[in-house]
């Protein structure tokens, strides 16, 4: 936790035809050479990202994207990997050379006026020509910020610099609490940190990490044990804890050991709350009712990590979920950014907490699942709906419960 987190950065990505200068573009607002520069169209085959403060903004993630005008099979692909930087752009940078100004570049509006992500026309080479006034005028009355640069020479990124600072999403500047607001101050929040073959070599992993910060900035108070010595802990203190927070896979057994009057909840849940859509997942949790012998099941994990025995994703979930069913369940699994574009014949979509990505690359997520008419749910409210625990789950959530409730009667 030395470094802000990449989930917890802005990710603030440049979008245009190939050689419209989004790299130099970059290079000049990093005061670094991130990104291969070339006088040959389609020089930057991958998205490439760099992490910076960038200041008075903060901690960001700038990312180069390759031209999405490409053509040809390697064309395709890098247009494929380009489009799905979409789902986790919090602001965009659309580039214009030379203030050329046409169809592809109002297709590119459109594509983030349709998911509400906040943009900026930038019209790069601003000294072999501007933008007409036409589309001055197309601009302003969509509300988009114009900025002519001449990357090369450092002309206008003073202004650019401005214009982003002006649109950043205002989620960011307050972002939503993971756990502080249901733990007042002076209050304690006991969290169970099983150690075991997945717990990172000598530290915790990101969502208690940061969990136990959220709680500090609030003033609130934490003590922290593994499962088994939650029983003994609970009974040591004079007055019942306001939460207990425990690892999604010690559900079992933390709920047996933390008495009914004392609120519970999984660090997997709070994550569904603080980086997705808790009462979406509520609903798609419901599904799980649905599945039948030979149902198809999409996992889904954030991070890239070599499974081990009894992985969580890969052996415990699917044996929860298969004795619940009653049945073999058909499994497939993705990682990192690699989310299926189609979900067809899929039945139940089971996310991990998502606490390496942004909070706009889980809604994409959410809202791709939603288009396609697929459930979606995650680790936390899987494991406690698949072992009979999840209204007591969601008693610190008030509003989730009650879209569960509803969803029942």
């Amino acid at each position: 936790m030395r470094r802000t987190p990449r989930g917890n950065r802005l990710h603030i990505a440049l979008f245009g035809r190939r050689n419209a200068g989004k790299s130099s573009l970059l290079n000049a607002l990093t005061r670094q050479d991130v990104s291969l520069v070339s006088e040959v169209a389609g020089t930057t085959t991958d998205p490439v990202e760099k992490v910076m403060e960038f200041l008075p903004i903060g901690p960001v993630v700038f990312i180069d994207t390759a031209g999405i005008d490409d053509c040809g099979a390697l064309g395709a692909l890098r247009m494929q990997r380009t489009r799905r930087v979409f789902d986790r752009t919090d602001l965009a940078v659309v580039v214009a050379a030379a203030g050329v100004w046409g169809d592809f570049e109002a297709a590119l509006i459109a594509e983030l006026a349709g998911r509400q992500i906040p943009c900026i026309a930038v019209f790069n080479k601003a000294d072999q020509g501007r933008p007409a006034d036409d589309t001055r005028a197309q601009l302003a009355a969509a509300h988009i910020p114009l900025v002519e640069t001449v990357a090369t020479a450092g002309t206008g990124l003073l202004d650019l610099r401005e214009a982003l600072i002006n649109i950043v999403p205002s989620d960011f500047l307050d972002p939503p609490a993971i756990v502080a607001d249901l733990v007042p101050a002076g209050e304690l929040a006991v969290l169970v940190v099983p150690i075991d073959k997945a717990a990172p070599r000598g530290r915790l992993v990101l969502p208690q990490v940061q969990t136990i910060r959220d709680l500090l900035d609030n003033d609130s108070c934490c003590l922290v044990v593994k499962e088994r010595e939650l029983r003994p802990a609970l009974e040591r203190l004079q007055r019942p804890p306001a939460l207990v927070v425990t690892d999604s896979q010690a559900f079992a057994q933390v709920a047996a050991d933390t008495p009914p009057t004392v609120p519970l909840t999984s660090f997997s849940i709070l994550f569904a709350r603080h980086k997705g859509d808790l009462t979406e997942l509520v609903r798609g949790a419901v599904a799980i009712d649905r599945l039948r012998a030979g149902s198809r099941v999409l996992i889904c994990e954030a991070c890239t990590h070599h499974p081990i025995e009894d992985d969580i994703g890969r052996v415990k979930i699917p044996r929860w979920l298969q004795q619940y069913v009653g049945g073999e369940l058909e499994f497939a699994h993705c990682q990192g950014h690699d989310f299926p574009e189609n979900l067809q014949g899929m039945d139940l979509v089971v996310h991990c907490g998502s606490c390496v990505h942004n909070r706009r690359e889980m809604l994409s997520r959410i809202l791709q699942c939603q288009r396609a008419g697929v459930p979606i749910t995650n680790y936390g409210l899987t494991i406690a709906y698949s072992l009979g625990i999840f209204e007591r789950a969601l008693e610190p959530f008030p509003a989730a419960l009650a879209v569960y409730r509803a969803s029942r009667a």
